[in-house]
């Protein structure tokens, strides 16, 4: 009984943020083509909306397609005002060769070693670990969460954040 009851808080603990809540602003090292820079959610929110997707470790196979995929759909998302981050818990050294290297020099990744971003929006893997789930929360202007998917297969969660931006577009 008691490893059901640890195991369902566990599942209930671990919940995405939903959409309405109130998306939880952070400023985090990032890097574009290989050059760090800081990266500021509500400064980026003041552009438009923004895609923010977490992913577990930069350089895994999945991982890998879900950066070439945000990276090849950066002007589908410009086109919709919005602009994307990538995050996931490795360090900012892995994040500037991982931009470098898999993100076609047009998608931005930024780092989270300390788990803080991903634990804020309730992306982790599992209950007290800093690696996230692959998730994508669309966020708009006005700091609130519009629509999340989590899926571990990283082949929709572009189309479904651009269809989310376009059902947000068209409430505006």
């Amino acid at each position: 009984m008691l490893l059901a009851f640890s195991l369902l808080f566990a599942g209930s603990a671990n919940a995405l943020l939903a959409p309405g809540d109130a998306a939880p602003d952070f400023t985090a090292e990032a890097a574009l083509a290989g050059k760090p820079f800081t990266y500021t959610l509500s400064e980026a929110l003041k552009k438009g909306p923004v895609v923010l997707y977490f992913y577990p470790k930069a350089f895994t196979s999945g991982c890998t397609v879900q950066a070439h995929l945000f990276a090849k759909a950066i002007p589908e998302f410009s086109a919709l005002g919005a602009t994307v981050i990538g995050m996931s818990a490795d360090t900012i050294d892995k994040q500037k060769e991982f931009s470098l290297k898999e993100c076609s020099d047009t998608l931005p990744v930024a780092a989270d070693p300390d788990g803080k971003v991903v634990k804020a929006y309730d992306a982790s893997m599992m209950f007290g670990s800093d690696t996230s789930k692959r998730a994508t929360y669309v966020i708009t202007p006005d700091s609130k969460i519009f629509y999340v998917y989590s899926d571990m297969d990283p082949n929709q969660h572009v189309s479904e954040s651009l269809n989310a931006l376009k059902r947000w577009k068209a409430t505006q």
